[in-house]
């Protein structure tokens, strides 16, 4: 009921708002004159389709607030922030950890629910090593933007207690899977006291084997205040079978150092 009440008290963006109106107006208009079923069916469409649109951009702020670059103030501080998705993998998370000590780096790593149970104990070691954790979902389903709004809060809720209780810190952000979104998304958020954050610039190292190219993704235009995205688990391999993200990792990170730039993770550039 709570959950409802957010979409009664339109907690809801503006474009899904005039979509939901011009869905109303087209049904009401149909009826009155209901020769008008071309026009009115035409303007239906539309308005499903620029909504649609949005969430199939991940970089979009149509359908709500979106961390697409770290806040103002991060930036002044020459900040920028390393996500991670998709993990934990015990094959590869461990070896990103061990890098990112090297190089005196903290990141924020996404983590699917149902994996934090799995690897509960390198979940922890995470935390530990003083990187973030914070929601992608319990599932990772490839259907999540499909989901109604009664699943999508059971989605991130389960995963949002996942978290919190197997490493007792609370995630403050949420990325869906992939980055597809669906109105009834920003709502649940709300409801949940999570932002949504999605990334400036990403390396698309989940089918790009070729490190080189991955890295140049990320770096080119690199400033303060970017987001950056890459991923431990479901990560590409190279020719030779190393995962990407293992052989981006370090240059990347002498690119941000070279640039005078600190990575933080979000929760500590939100502060």
């Amino acid at each position: 009921m709570k959950l409802l009440s957010y979409y009664i008290n339109w907690r809801i963006s503006p474009a899904t708002a005039t979509a939901i109106l011009i869905l109303a107006g087209a049904l009401a208009a149909t009826l009155w004159r209901p020769v008008w079923w071309p026009w009115t069916t035409g303007a239906v469409v539309l308005s499903l389709l620029w909504i649609t649109a949005a969430g199939l951009w991940p970089r979009s702020r149509i359908l709500g607030p979106n961390w697409v670059a770290l806040p103002a103030a991060a930036a002044h501080r020459s900040e920028v922030a390393l996500t991670i998705d998709d993990g934990p993998d015990p094959q590869v998370t461990p070896r990103v950890l061990d890098i990112l000590d090297r190089y005196h780096a903290k990141a924020t790593f996404f983590c699917i629910g149902r994996r934090v149970a799995q690897h509960s104990a390198l979940c922890r070691e995470i935390v530990r090593r003083g990187h973030a954790l914070e929601n992608h979902s319990q599932q990772h389903s490839p259907l999540f933007a499909f989901f109604g709004p009664f699943r999508t809060r059971r989605e991130i809720r389960t995963a949002q207690e996942t978290l919190r209780n197997i490493s007792g810190q609370t995630p403050l952000f949420f990325r869906p899977p992939a980055g597809l979104r669906s109105p009834v998304l920003h709502p649940v958020l709300v409801d949940l006291g999570l932002r949504h954050a999605s990334w400036t610039r990403r390396g698309f190292d989940t089918r790009e084997r070729d490190a080189g190219r991955v890295l140049k993704r990320l770096t080119h235009g690199l400033q303060a205040g970017d987001i950056l995205l890459l991923h431990d688990g479901s990560a590409a391999r190279t020719p030779a079978g190393a995962p990407v993200i293992l052989e981006v990792l370090p240059h990347l990170l002498e690119r941000i150092a070279q640039a005078g730039l600190k990575p933080v993770t979000l929760r500590d550039a939100l502060n």
